[in-house]
């Protein structure tokens, strides 16, 4: 897809890209009329793409019921027809959690990051539950950081573009991204909103630890491995997630004890985000003690086909 020093729709002057995906392009682009730079989703003019523009679109009026900044949700300003291709128009935000967490070398945040990301992403995971809608995709590359230079800083939830009305999943359908998709939704189950909050947990693990929890690039392998760790990860792996330095010893258990909770093996079982957000991990008598920049989880290249036993696949940072 070439549109380099190119135009879209008239108005939006293409200024930069800032991802590619199987879907097509997002460009920073400069709104001619108001000179606001924004963000374009330049989707690809296949038939099946601009069959999934179309559900996206869906899902994003529905959204337009949602305060955006209230909810943590990408702001929406509507589509736009660029020859045979469907233009989306959103903000333009700063950095994905993904490279955030990336510049500051794998080592994970600090918890007084930690807190503020996990009940941001909580509450839109609990706004989309408002309207019924099921994000299926959420990972740290779809969590978009408003200001990096903020502080605290502020996260909003992106990229609908696989998200669907909770009352309409068909069991089968096969959504989100290998290493971050809820069991049920790996076998082919049907799924709700659930399956976000174990998305979640991942999303959890990888901010407190700088890297991903779960290895594998297909989903017998993550699929594997949880089966092999009854569900979740092993005790003495979640133990090593964070160590307090000062303070209640409590505080390490109860991020312990919601992570758990959020990797429920039973979608039935599972945390809910008016729970997660009542547990006492939230409470700054009990969670301001920990720091998580100093100790994590590294999974072992070599043992990514997960031929090894689930503890040796992960080796504790040096302290």
């Amino acid at each position: 897809m070439n549109i380099k020093r190119s135009i879209l729709g008239n108005h939006y002057k293409v200024e930069a890209f800032l991802g590619e995906g199987g879907f097509g392009i997002v460009a920073k682009c400069r709104d001619t009329r108001t000179n606001r730079a924004v963000a374009i989703k330049v989707n690809k003019s296949r038939p099946d793409i601009l069959q999934q523009a179309k559900l996206e679109i869906f899902i994003l009026e529905q959204l337009r019921r949602l305060d955006p900044d209230a909810a943590n949700i990408v702001k929406w300003d509507g589509f736009f027809q660029d020859g045979e291709r469907v233009c989306l128009n959103f903000e333009l935000l700063d950095q994905c959690l993904w490279d955030y967490i990336r510049d500051r070398n794998n080592e994970g945040l600090p918890i007084s990051e930690v807190g503020p990301i996990l009940g941001q992403l909580t509450n839109a995971l609990s706004h989309l539950g408002s309207v019924g809608i099921v994000h299926a995709d959420l990972k740290s590359r779809n969590i978009m950081v408003v200001n990096r230079h903020e502080s605290p800083i502020k996260v909003k939830l992106i990229d609908f573009g696989l998200a669907c009305p909770a009352s309409a999943v068909m069991p089968g359908d096969r959504v989100g991204t290998v290493g971050y998709s809820a069991p049920e939704v790996m076998l082919g189950l049907p799924f709700n909103e659930a399956s976000d909050m174990w998305s979640l947990g991942l999303v959890a693990v990888e901010l407190g630890t700088g890297v991903p929890l779960y290895p594998g690039n297909e989903d017998y392998d993550v699929l594997k491995f949880i089966i092999e760790t009854q569900g979740q990860p092993p005790d003495h792996v979640l133990d090593s997630v964070m160590k307090v330095r000062r303070g209640p010893e409590n505080g390490q258990r109860l991020f312990v004890s919601l992570i758990k909770q959020m990797l429920a093996l039973d979608a039935n079982q599972r945390i809910t985000p008016s729970e997660v957000l009542r547990h006492p991990f939230f409470d700054p008598k009990s969670s301001l003690c920990i720091d998580t920049s100093n100790v994590g989880l590294r999974c072992t290249p070599a043992h990514n086909t997960l031929g090894g036993s689930p503890a040796s696949l992960f080796q504790p940072w040096p302290l």
